[in-house]
Formats: C-alpha cells, structure tokens, sequence
C-alpha cells in the first residue's frame, strides 16, 4: 500500500517535530562553552609563557607575597603537599571563594598538579596529560582575572626533589622506595 505524498510528508514533519523536542535542552546562561573555549585558548597562550622550573618555583614560593595554591582533593592534599601550599580544591573554586583566599588578582599564584610528580602515586596519582589539573586551574584562575599565575613545568621524581613536603613522615616513607 502506497502512501500519498503528503500525508508522508506529514508523518514526517511530526516525527522530527517529536524527535526536535525531545532533544531539545533549554539554554542555561550560568554554563558558556564558548566562553570556556575563549579562556582556556587564551590562558594556553600566556601560559606557555608562565611555566617555572623547580628552582624558581622554590625561589618565588619564598618571596613575600606569593601563593602556592594545590586544587588537588582536600585528601590527596592532606596525605602530601608542598610545604606552605593552601588547598582550594578544583570544584570548590568560585567566585566568592577565590576572593576570600586572593583578593588582589595581581597576587603571585603557584600551581601545581599529580603529573609534576612522579614515583608517588598515593598522594600524586597520574592523569591523562591532556587532563592534567595544572590546564584546568591555570584556566580557571585565568578566567577570574588572574594573571600572575606561574605553573611547575617539569615532572619531577619525589625521591629527589628540593621541594619540601608536608607531612614530612609521609616524604620520607616515600622517599625510601626504590
């Protein structure tokens, strides 16, 4: 049995009118890929430019008026941290709690991540490369309007960096694997 064209037609038009609203997502102002997009594509701009080696970033860490901020969970920074860091963990980044913790947006911040470290997988477990934390807080920060951001560029074994370590213990047990 043939069906008129039209009334195909038809029964086509209402099929992608179902098939249009079941798909579609009302918008949501408070989430802006293309903004995100903007950012990090700028941010990764300014930041090869921003990127420390392990001695200037022990060196900048002791300057006056300088901020070593950990995003990692507050767990993996309680099991070990950079000596001084502050934790403020990745999803707890806001508006608000950023200008808690760094009012001055020209403070000197200090980033790092779980891949600047290696041979410490308990408290510095591996990402992906292209999910590593330092792209995701560098792009944060600069999306609030942070500029004095500088990220620890290289991986860095923990038996032998020169980077002190909260809890020491921890370190040390650490620093004892070979």
């Amino acid at each position: 049995m043939r069906i008129p064209g039209r009334l195909a037609l038809l029964a086509l038009g209402g099929a992608l009118r179902l098939s249009a609203q079941q798909t579609a997502v009302p918008p949501n102002p408070e989430i802006d890929i293309d903004g995100y997009l903007r950012a990090a594509r700028a941010a990764a701009l300014e930041r090869a430019s921003h990127r420390v080696s392990e001695e200037d970033f022990l060196r900048m860490s002791r300057e006056p008026g300088t901020l070593i901020l950990d995003a990692r969970s507050k767990q993996k920074y309680d099991e070990l941290h950079v000596k001084g860091a502050v934790n403020l963990s990745f999803p707890d980044i806001t508006i608000d709690s950023l200008r808690a913790l760094i009012p001055d947006k020209g403070t000197r911040i200090l980033i790092y991540c779980n891949n600047n470290f290696r041979n410490a997988q308990g408290p510095f477990p591996s990402k992906l490369p292209a999910a590593s934390l330092n792209h995701s807080t560098y792009t944060a920060l600069y999306s609030y309007g942070y500029r004095n951001v500088r990220e620890l560029g290289p991986l860095i074994d923990i038996r032998s960096t020169k980077l002190p370590f909260d809890p020491p213990a921890t370190l040390e047990a650490i620093q004892k694997i070979r």
